[in-house]
């Protein structure tokens, strides 16, 4: 029998004309778990208008860098696409750190061949997150997105959420998972300016062959002004920028390709006792199974000088009367001028989002997220002619314990994440955050949310940003089927 030309040895292989050992190295796989402290700090996008659409272009200054996945909590089949998705990302994207919430980051370590970073010791996420975390991508319902916001519910400023729809319902969720290369894509070269229609390699494969910087080009001013440096020059900045983004690999979505952002409104929630003082750092988790959801308590007041931060809230706040027997008795005031004293199972304070949750159920109106403004949505209310208020955004809404109560507590709930007991004579003070542009040019506030961009526009080329709201309302919630009808 032949012998084979090549033996094969654990530290190489033997040239087959010399004999001599020809040595390699392998690299081993790496299950590991790293501190996201360590790593950069956010990069922050600029949102921009457009005159085709109602909703905000995305526009990133440089490749985002860290990425937080959320996977749906306790359902295995989503923690394996989660997996999938993080191959996907760190294979073909590979400048990319991967972050996981402590919990899904212990579970799924050992599944991936590459370092995953997450919180470590007893480290607050919501203090470390909304300094490191660029972009998140949430696989799951509504719920998840809920949970994902909550992680910035103290903070003015939240990443753009990129959402696949896996849950029960999936109102909020933008996309299939089996989308997720397409959908990652163009959230990821958004605003990036690649000239290159179509390369099976890296989008800036001219570039990174040597070919002259110049036969790439940028569209995208606003973006590349963000980043400038000091001591850098527009046009220098711009072909940085460019050359950037060379590592990744598939299509290039097109010079003038953009994700469409719907920055989401959000109610700022303060808690106060009866002499006025802010009480929300009293406020607890509503779950105490894992701590660490993103649910970290703010600075007391003590610490800093300061008064604890608003609580954020993107569906609703919440108070009711829990598990006591009768009905609660609630004095409501509009911009300081007494409205009502509302006699009822509980009332709701909602967003335009929070609309076709919870507000939704109890009777509540469908406002377009587009809308800005408050909801308030009564629970039962005793009296037949208390109906739902549509009020503008900046209305500043108290809701003050009556003495009527009889002395009992109520409970009060921001989006199902944080609650706490309101007694006699303490107050919850809601209005809406503003949403809008600042002195800079840029827009702050809410939740930004990529929007699925639509497949049409009118003949003057403006874009139908409702087709995703339209369909979510007549595929999901099944809007106005007559009875007796089966829906299609």
């Amino acid at each position: 029998m032949a012998s084979k030309p090549v033996s094969r040895a654990l530290f190489g292989v033997f040239d087959r004309g010399t004999c001599r050992p020809r040595l390699f190295s392998t690299t081993p796989v790496r299950r590991e778990l790293l501190d996201v402290a360590h790593l950069q700090d956010r990069i922050v996008p600029r949102y921009e208008e457009t005159t085709a659409s109602s909703l905000l272009s995305l526009q990133w200054p440089q490749p985002p860098r860290n990425v937080l996945i959320m996977p749906k909590l306790h359902a295995p089949h989503v923690t394996r696409s989660a997996i999938e998705f993080a191959r996907h990302l760190s294979k073909n994207y590979p400048d990319l750190r991967l972050v996981f919430e402590s919990r899904i980051a212990n579970d799924i370590h050992e599944s991936l061949p590459f370092p995953i970073y997450t919180i470590m010791g007893n480290s607050d996420p919501t203090s470390i997150f909304p300094r490191k975390i660029d972009l998140i991508t949430t696989l799951g319902g509504d719920g998840t997105i809920l949970r994902a916001a909550s992680l910035f519910s103290l903070q003015p400023s939240v990443p753009p959420i990129l959402s696949f729809s896996m849950g029960t319902l999936g109102f909020l969720g933008e996309w299939k998972f089996d989308e997720y290369k397409s959908a990652w894509r163009e959230v990821y070269m958004s605003g990036s300016g690649v000239a290159v229609d179509d390369l099976a390699g890296p989008h800036t494969q001219v570039a990174s062959n040597g070919k002259n910087k110049s036969s790439l080009t940028t569209s995208a001013p606003a973006a590349t002004t963000a980043a400038l440096q000091p001591g850098a020059t527009e046009e220098e900045t711009s072909l940085d920028n460019v050359v950037s983004w060379g590592s990744v690999r598939g299509q290039s979505m097109g010079v003038k390709r953009v994700s469409r952002m719907l920055l989401r409104n959000r109610l700022k929630v303060g808690v106060y006792d009866q002499n006025g003082f802010n009480i929300n750092d009293q406020l607890v988790p509503t779950s105490i199974s894992d701590p660490s959801q993103g649910l970290g308590s703010p600075h007391k007041a003590g610490q800093t000088g300061q008064p604890p931060p608003a609580f954020h809230a993107i569906n609703e706040l919440l108070i009711h009367r829990g598990p006591h027997p009768h009905l609660a008795i609630i004095d409501i005031f509009l911009n300081n001028h007494f409205l009502t004293e509302a006699v009822a199972d509980g009332i709701l304070v909602s967003t335009p989002t929070g609309s076709t949750a919870y507000s939704l159920s109890a009777g509540g109106s469908i406002i377009h997220p587009l809308v800005g403004s408050l909801l308030i949505t009564p629970i039962c209310p005793r009296s037949l002619s208390f109906r739902p208020l549509v009020l503008p955004l900046n209305t500043q809404v108290v809701l003050r314990l009556s003495e009527k109560n009889r002395g009992r507590e109520l409970e009060v709930s921001i989006d199902g994440k944080r609650k706490t007991g309101v007694s006699i004579g303490m107050e919850v003070r809601v209005e809406g955050e503003y949403v809008g542009r600042t002195a800079d040019g840029s827009w702050r506030g809410g939740v930004p949310c990529v929007i699925r961009a639509p497949k049409k526009g009118d003949a003057n080329g403006v874009l139908e940003d409702d087709d995703g709201w339209v369909g979510g309302l007549n595929g999901l919630l099944k809007f106005n089927y007559p009875f007796g009808e089966v829906p299609p």
